[in-house]
Parts: structure tokens; C-alpha cells; sequence
């Protein structure tokens, strides 16, 4: 008898992703206000073969995170994409540079 050494794990697709009825009332939108978010290109979203729209769990944290921009710093939707292409630059130069610690190199030289 054999044993496998890899744990493998089955996920369902419609319990990675959020359709747009559950996804709008989960982050408190209105549906045709997460479509827009979606066609400006805030929001990213999945389409099956019908055209209905899908979204991954973590773009309930990017649609908190729009909300909250456009709440607390009164950013017009271009703004918001802006500044969250900014955030998530950031986040991965961050990720990158602690990668470099935790192997003893550095990516960039800090002054000051």
C-alpha cells in the first residue's frame, strides 16, 4: 500500500467566487454601482460564458478599500485608481524587500 506525499485539495468554482447579488450586499453596494466599479476598472471581476459576473473573496477588501477612499479623501473614481495603483506598487516593493532580508540581501540602500 502506497501513500500520497502531496495533499491535494478539490475547490468548487462557485465557492471561490462571489456572484454580483451576494458580492453588492456583502460590501453594501447597490449591484449597478459594483458594475461601474467593474468598468472603470476598480474592481476586478470574472465573466462566465452568460456574461454574469463573478468576483474573487479578496476584491471585497478592494471595494472596502475604494469606499473608504472615496469616503474619507473625497477622490473622484480616476483618483481612486490611482491611488490603489499606488498602494499595490508599495505593497510589492515591501514584499520584495522583505524577501531580500529574510535571504541577507537588500534591494535598495536607505540614506538619511
Amino acid at each position: 500500500m502506497t501513500f500520497a506525499l502531496v495533499r491535494v485539495r478539490v475547490r468548487r468554482e462557485e465557492q471561490e467566487h462571489l456572484g454580483l447579488e451576494e458580492f453588492a450586499a456583502r460590501v453594501g453596494l447597490h449591484p449597478d454601482h459594483v458594475r461601474r466599479l467593474v468598468v472603470l476598472g476598480l474592481l476586478d471581476a470574472d465573466a462566465d460564458p452568460s456574461g454574469r459576473l463573478h468576483f474573487a473573496p479578496a476584491q471585497v477588501a478592494r471595494a472596502a478599500r475604494i469606499q473608504r477612499l472615496r469616503a474619507g479623501f473625497c477622490l473622484n473614481y480616476a483618483g481612486i485608481g490611482v491611488v490603489l495603483d499606488l498602494l499595490d506598487r508599495i505593497a510589492e516593493m515591501e514584499a520584495a524587500e522583505r524577501a531580500a532580508r529574510r535571504y541577507g540581501g537588500h534591494l535598495w540602500t536607505r540614506t538619511g
